[in-house]
């Protein structure tokens, strides 16, 4: 017997009560139309002129993966877990099908330099990220630049203290989860981010027990917006 599994086409808007999920990705397909309701999306992008695209690595199934756009009333999040660099370019050129002014990305590829291109976060404009990194896997150099030279960028969140990158490079302490390398030595600590539909919300690390709270967007128009 064989077993036939049905994946949601680029497009599909995906069912759960309460939020607005959308694929972008999966199969090794993109969308080719603009993600509905998010400010910004079908606009020409003046910021493909600069990008240099890179070689494929050697993870295949890292070009399958699923891909997302989230809204939660004024929320948004993007998600496009490890796609690559090159089609992450497709996604916002020539045109930026998925919308700017996003409040939360979630940094592709665990923030290593197979993903994370500047046309494609600058086309974003995330207000924080979280960066699901491993002490020595991730948290590069290049990508921490390319992160927090967005436009309105206010905070970068790490899993991990990245070992790839210097002391002033990490971000401060209380925006890191786990600070030892050694994971035998302490347990897992993990983010928990409570969104709210007026666009608020909050991130909150477990090892601290403290929140930083994040007001909503005053304005979300293509142009920019202001915090």
């Amino acid at each position: 017997e064989r077993l036939h599994v049905s994946t949601p086409k680029p497009g599909t808007r995906i069912p759960i009560a309460g939020f607005d999920v959308t694929v972008v990705s999966n199969a090794g397909d993109l969308i080719s139309t603009p993600v509905p309701g998010m400010a910004g999306a079908g606009a020409p992008n003046p910021l493909c002129k600069d990008f240099a695209p890179r070689l494929q690595d050697s993870t295949p199934e890292n070009y399958e993966v699923l891909g997302t756009v989230i809204r939660f009333g004024n929320f948004t999040m993007l998600d496009l877990a490890d796609l690559t660099w090159n089609q992450e370019k497709d996604l916002v050129c020539p045109n930026n099908l998925l919308g700017t002014n996003f409040d939360v990305y979630n940094t592709t590829r665990h923030g290593t330099d197979w993903a994370g291109s500047p046309v494609l976060v600058h086309s974003a404009r995330p207000r924080i990220a979280v960066m699901n990194n491993g002490p020595r896997k991730g948290g590069t150099q290049e990508m921490f630049k390319i992160v927090r030279g967005t436009p309105g960028f206010l905070d970068f969140w790490q899993l991990h203290y990245s070992e790839n990158a210097s002391k002033d490079e990490n971000s401060p302490e209380p925006l890191i989860a786990n600070l030892d390398s050694n994971a035998t030595s302490h347990p897992a600590y993990y983010f928990k981010l409570s969104a709210r539909k007026d666009g608020s919300f909050a991130v909150t690390n477990q090892r601290t027990g403290s929140s930083k709270e994040y007001p909503a967007a005053k304005s979300r128009g293509s142009a920019g917006r202001t915090n």
